[in-house]
């Protein structure tokens, strides 16, 4: 698909979408809960929908109800020998350790960006938990055969904190009295809502500063009506474009949400942005904008909305932990450069650090989303203030994560055209 955003103001009000984070790990308590789950708000993005087949596929009934998915799960059991993934990183890192709570040989599978992506930290890790793991040189697909049995054990953090995730919820099914020890651990804000998603489902776990992990006496996932929160990462793409173009108002979101793509609000106070927020609700305003300093290593799903503020932002803009942007959809610091040089804006990529020039004008041009959702996200955006239409190649990349999108900065003027390409 091929989407043409022109200069527009921006103005009006938006509900965000459903956070895929938090919608895939309320998917994965609710297949390792015995009983009848509620997921209300459900998102529908390709990630959120790829989850709800694993957990069909690892034993959980799923139905689809006009505002609410049921999810029936007797823990899990699995009616296949193998899974797929879809192209979600999440889904792959999360499930595969909770599949391997399963004594059955399972094949883990996926497509698109998914299959160039490492996976060899799970055959340094699963096996030292006794199951049988083996990868394609590194790379999909992998084959698993638990049972999983939760032992002390020490990883490494910056492997990936999706990974933690997945550990920490399958230990939470079967865990007791063990501790899972941290080092390094990156994106923290997201095992906070890991903790947070696991104890309203009934399992507690006992952090200390993200370091060590402890699981005590045995304890069950329970079944509960879970209501999805509003989506930051997503979200933050509608608070730039007012930000640079406009003003709105953006509900359904959470500021004291665990999710670490709220401090999307610190960038916007740190560029000169008018901000008034409310607990589910953020009003924004167009200001002059000025470059601005951001350490991104906790938050790498920022940087594509990140660049799309810095490009209006007057000097340059320094943001650091590019280090996190390589084994993305794309690698997101190399296509930032090359896709926001055709707009006018130059890139600098010096080791962990990416500097924005921003200030000299935005160009209209034909982009590529190189298939990456939040790049197309970003080019958008960043054509509202261009001199010419931006013309977006792949643009249906939003479907991982935003289907949405499009149709919601229309909703607050945006200027959209689409075209199906053949």
């Amino acid at each position: 698909m091929q989407v043409t955003v022109s200069p527009s103001v921006i103005k009006g009000t938006v509900t965000a979408n459903p956070s895929k984070s938090a919608m895939q790990r309320a998917v994965a308590a609710a297949l390792l809960s015995k009983g009848k789950t509620i997921i209300r708000n459900p998102g529908l993005s390709n990630d959120c929908l790829a989850a709800l087949e694993v957990a069909e596929n690892l034993g959980a009934m799923v139905h689809r109800e006009a505002d609410h998915y049921e999810i029936s799960s007797k823990g899990v059991e699995p009616f296949y020998d193998e899974i797929n993934c879809g192209e979600s990183g999440l889904g792959i890192r999360m499930f595969t350790p909770i599949a391997a709570l399963a004594p059955l040989g399972i094949t883990i599978n996926g497509h698109g960006s998914l299959t160039t992506r490492p996976m060899d930290f799970f055959e340094r890790v699963l096996p030292q938990l006794d199951v049988e793991t083996k990868t394609n040189g590194g790379k999909l697909p992998l084959f698993i055969k638990g049972p999983l049995h939760p032992k002390n054990i020490e990883i490494d953090g910056s492997l990936s904190s999706q990974f933690l995730t997945g550990l920490l919820m399958a230990y939470g099914a079967v865990a007791e009295n063990v501790t899972i020890t941290v080092k390094d651990l990156k994106s923290k804000p997201y095992i906070d809502l890991t903790l947070q998603l696991m104890e309203l489902f009934g399992v507690k776990v006992t952090n200390e500063n993200f370091e060590k992990f402890h699981f005590g006496a045995r304890q069950t996932y329970k079944p509960t009506d879970y209501s999805v929160e509003g989506d930051w990462s997503g979200a933050a793409f509608l608070l730039v474009a007012a930000a640079v173009a406009g003003k709105a108002e953006v509900n359904s979101i959470n500021i004291h949400s665990a999710q670490s793509d709220k401090a999307i609000l610190d960038a916007l106070e740190s560029a000169g942005a008018q901000i008034l927020p409310g607990v589910y609700t953020v009003h924004i305003t167009k200001a002059a904008l000025k470059g601005f300093t951001f350490d991104a290593t906790d938050c790498p799903d920022l940087f594509p909305p990140l660049v799309a503020l810095a490009a209006n932002c007057n000097g340059t803009t320094k943001i650091s932990g590019v280090s996190r942007l390589a084994h993305k959809e794309s690698d997101r610091g190399v296509v930032l450069q090359e896709e926001f040089g055709k707009m006018g804006i130059r890139i600098d990529l010096d080791g962990d650090v990416m500097t924005v020039h921003g200030g000299t004008g935005l160009k209209g041009a034909v982009v590529d989303s190189h298939n990456d959702h939040r790049i197309a996200m970003a080019c958008a955006v960043a054509a509202l203030t261009a001199d010419g239409d931006v013309i977006i190649e792949n643009a249906e990349a939003i479907n991982k994560s935003y289907p949405e999108f499009f149709e919601h900065l229309q909703k607050l003027g945006g200027n959209v055209s689409e075209v199906a390409v053949k």
